[in-house]
């Protein structure tokens, strides 16, 4: 699966989902319009997570929407999930390429306009712009990108471009004027009373605002 639409993407987080199962949390929120997932998990076993996105796959297949795995490739070959989500301190991008294959998806965080510009050397498959706002979803991530560094790197980068970090209902629709082609959500989902309506929302101020994006 290399199609893919980054328009409303969620990325996991059960220490968010308030005992509910994530697997529901998940189904809830793509019936509500989410168009890709990212199982990020940074505190259980390598079984476990294997486990994990051998489920979430098997769910996500159902309504073609691809899974992607954050940091781990030994989970995403073992589960065969549909891709993988790196940072710039992970597996280079070029071992990744090697050992998934051409036709899994490949995300590669960027932080600041040095790393974009770089990124326009690679054939990633997107960039995820991290953080936009501030979070308190990612402890080590680095200073803010802001609105207008959104809009810096959308002029320069050749890749389709996420948004992640602070981002809700109240302002997606500023992250996608400002040039990317999607957003990337965490709280704003995974907390959220109804995973569904927040994913509906979320989808809907994107979809308003899309016309004048980028």
């Amino acid at each position: 699966m290399k199609q893919f639409n980054p328009t409303l993407y969620l990325v996991t987080d059960r220490a968010l989902a308030r005992g509910r199962p994530l697997e529901f949390v998940v189904e809830q929120a793509v019936k509500g319009g989410v168009t890709m997932v990212q199982l990020r998990e940074k505190e259980c076993s390598v079984k476990e997570f294997i486990m994990l996105a051998i489920k979430l796959k098997a769910l996500l297949h159902g309504y073609n929407i691809p899974l992607i795995i954050n940091d781990r490739l030994d989970v995403a070959i073992a589960s065969d999930a549909d891709g993988l989500h790196i940072g710039q301190n992970d597996i280079p991008y070029n071992i990744a390429r090697k050992l998934l294959g051409k036709d899994k998806i490949i995300g590669l965080s960027v932080e600041n306009i040095h790393q974009a510009v770089e990124a326009n050397s690679i054939d990633v498959d997107y960039i995820g712009l991290s953080p936009v706002f501030e979070t308190p979803t990612k402890t080590d991530a680095a200073p803010p990108l802001g609105l207008e560094g959104v809009r810096k790197i959308a002029a320069l980068s050749k890749h389709k471009m996420v948004g992640i970090g602070g981002i809700n209902a109240s302002n997606a629709a500023d992250v996608i004027k400002a040039g990317t082609h999607g957003v990337a959500v965490v709280s704003a989902i995974m907390a959220a009373d109804d995973p569904f309506l927040a994913a509906l929302e979320i989808l809907q101020t994107i979809e308003k605002n899309k016309n004048i994006s980028k």
